[in-house]
């Protein structure tokens, strides 16, 4: 980000020269590799596009792309990006690569090893060796289904995508084509997610609350509950979770390998509470 400043520029070539300026101030051999460090470590990366799919909040938002291929999203092109050219021979390839950016994650300190929750939130594993948001780069990899492009909306062209996993205006930093010759490797092998017990639930969406959501949310919603959004660790069946989907709060419990929507309210009404215990989930 400093590469074109002159003024950063100019200071660190005249102390690089001058040995006797270095001394004018304490910490002035520090503060110029830190400007060196930043001067040639740093890349900067534009924002192309932001995606909308309802889901505001890291609770609900599935941990792996293509797992709830009912949650449908629209791809919205910044300003500067929009344009027919850009996407043209993108309609004919089935799904696409999304690189993304951790918008939501806030610590600006990175760890070698993390704590998926998949593990139980108690085994360390190498950053680079999972796909946690807690990462020296905050970058994300998602592989979703091109539905459609809309060359003629008026902030056009948007794509329409499913079977996504990003949060409500994650920011997109690139859109590339899968390519199934060289992006599909059936020998891989998958470490220790391999091993990993699969558990997934039973949605149980009575009609009183369905009405709130369109026949395609609605899957979208038992798709999602399916998954369970749960942390892990988590086993109380009296227990009452609460997901914000396209403006209202889809409340539920889960019992016996049953998720049952126990009710739905506008957004807004979320208990502070509920909102605290849901933030303790890792994508």
């Amino acid at each position: 980000m400093f590469s074109g400043n002159p003024l950063c520029i100019g200071l660190f070539c005249l102390a690089s020269k001058n040995s006797d300026n270095r001394r004018l101030c304490a910490g002035w051999d520090a503060l110029l590799l830190d400007l060196h460090r930043l001067m040639t470590h740093t890349v900067l990366m534009n924002i192309i596009a932001h995606i909308y799919c309802g889901l505001p909040e890291k609770f609900g938002v599935p941990r792996q792309s293509g797992l709830a291929q009912s949650l449908k999203a629209r791809i919205v092109f910044t300003p500067e990006y929009r344009s027919p050219e850009a996407v043209r021979g993108l309609d004919g390839f089935s799904h696409i690569w999304l690189l993304w950016n951790f918008s939501a994650v806030k610590e600006d300190v990175w760890s070698p090893t993390v704590r998926p929750p998949r593990l139980g939130g108690n085994v360390r594993i190498g950053v680079f060796a999972t796909r946690s948001p807690f990462r020296p780069n905050p970058i994300g990899l998602s592989c979703v289904r091109l539905e459609k492009i809309d060359l003629h909306a008026s902030d056009g062209p948007i794509l329409h995508v499913s079977g996504v996993d990003l949060m409500d205006g994650t920011p997109i930093w690139d859109i590339k084509p899968y390519i199934p010759y060289a992006d599909c490797h059936l020998e891989a092998a998958a470490g220790f997610t391999e091993s990993l017990e699969q558990r997934p639930l039973r949605a149980d969406f009575p009609d009183p609350w369905r009405t709130f959501f369109s026949r395609e949310d609605q899957k979208a919603v038992c798709e999602i509950l399916e998954l369970d959004p749960r942390p892990r660790y988590h086993d109380d069946p009296e227990r009452v979770y609460g997901m914000t989907f396209k403006g209202w709060n889809v409340r539920f419990t889960v019992r016996d390998g049953v998720a049952e929507v126990c009710g739905v309210e506008q957004a807004e009404r979320k208990r502070e509470s509920e909102m605290k215990d849901n933030t303790d989930r890792e994508q």
